[in-house]
């Protein structure tokens, strides 16, 4: 299911705004904000009750929305990494020194999507970059599949909610370090 053009411009009016807001990935409900915005990404974290050292992932709807994060010349094998995007696959990857610590829980890497979820597609694209992306749930507690049951944990918490449905995935994306291979969450 699309969202709305308005809904839309609603979801990246609220992420210009340093507000938090909720959408619909491939298994669960996210929330997320602008990477570039400190204060939103602590806001996120406190609600979460998610340690910053765990940092986040961040979201795109194409690769080229990652470039300002993401320290491709470090890689060597971006072709294994852009053959698994768009979908389901995370990979945490070298990053720059000046992204925020909130952000790369204090190390020289990120974990990182190209989505083809169609709501984050489409709300990347409206909001011209990457999004932060954490299952909306508080830390430690199951992961919310409904914007309903987001809303009753977050409640206005939360800016905005973007409605729209997972791809009900089985499971959370896949997360792999792209500089070890290993797989950190299967």
């Amino acid at each position: 299911m699309s969202s709305s053009r308005f809904q839309l411009h609603l979801a990246k009016r609220a992420l210009e705004l340093g507000h938090l807001i909720a959408y619909p990935t491939e298994s669960v409900i996210g929330l997320g904000c602008d990477p570039n915005n400190s204060q939103a990404i602590e806001q996120l974290l406190s609600i979460k009750q998610r340690h910053a050292q765990k940092g986040l992932i961040l979201v795109a709807s194409d690769v080229t929305q990652l470039e300002p994060w993401v320290d491709f010349n470090q890689l060597t094998n971006t072709k294994e990494i852009f053959e698994s995007w768009p979908g389901p696959e995370t990979w945490v990857v070298p990053t720059y020194s000046h992204v925020s610590p909130l952000l790369t829980g204090g190390r020289n890497t990120i974990a990182v999507r190209v989505s083809k979820h169609e709501t984050i597609v489409q709300l990347c694209e409206k909001f011209e970059g990457a999004i932060t992306s954490t299952s909306a749930n508080l830390s430690g507690r199951p992961t919310t599949t409904t914007m309903l049951a987001a809303r009753k944990v977050f409640n206005s918490r939360i800016n905005f909610y973007l409605y729209g449905h997972t791809s009900r995935a089985p499971k959370p994306s896949r997360i792999r370090n792209a500089l070890t291979g290993q797989t950190l969450r299967d």
